[in-house]
């Protein structure tokens, strides 16, 4: 049975890098460059991770996570706005409503916080994602070349402003 978890639990973060690695390789031939980035940018995160600035939501299946979103809401208050990160679902709960539930939960806790922005990096080929993005009101507001996750893709970043 899977239910949605507030906050950090034992295991968290080994199991959102391992989701990241192993899906992004299997589909977009990620390595080893991309695992590591996912799994030293969330440990720093986790690390000066803030209750009510920051946010991290996951679906858990017994006593693991099967699906993971975060709010690093450090600039959150700034122009830059809140940085929403490490969005993904395991295959087995895709489809079934779990990315729109954490998606929301992230959207709706940078509205009560009053940020005026999230943001987010993503790239071209994402058509699922980009679908529920743009459903929660963030818009494509910039795309370039690049390899920021160690691949050459066309990365892209949305925007979504208060309302």
């Amino acid at each position: 049975m899977e239910e949605l978890v507030t906050g950090y639990y034992p295991g968290t973060i080994g199991r959102i890098a391992e989701m990241h690695g192993a899906y992004y390789n299997r589909h977009w031939k990620f390595g080893l460059f991309f695992e590591i980035k996912v799994a030293t940018e969330l440990s720093q995160f986790m690390n000066r991770f803030e209750e009510g600035r920051d946010g991290l939501w996951t679906i858990r299946t017994g006593e693991q996570a099967a699906g993971a979103i975060a709010i690093d809401g450090l600039k959150g208050s700034e122009s830059e706005g809140a940085h929403l990160r490490w969005f993904i679902i395991d295959p087995r709960l895709q489809g079934q409503g779990w990315g729109k539930c954490l998606l929301n939960e992230a959207v709706s806790f940078c509205d009560f916080k009053g940020y005026r922005k999230i943001y987010l990096w993503t790239f071209q080929g994402l058509s699922s994602a980009r679908y529920l993005y743009e459903a929660a009101g963030f818009q494509l507001v910039f795309q370039k070349d690049g390899q920021q996750w160690g691949t050459r893709v066309t990365e892209q970043l949305f925007e979504r402003l208060a309302k």
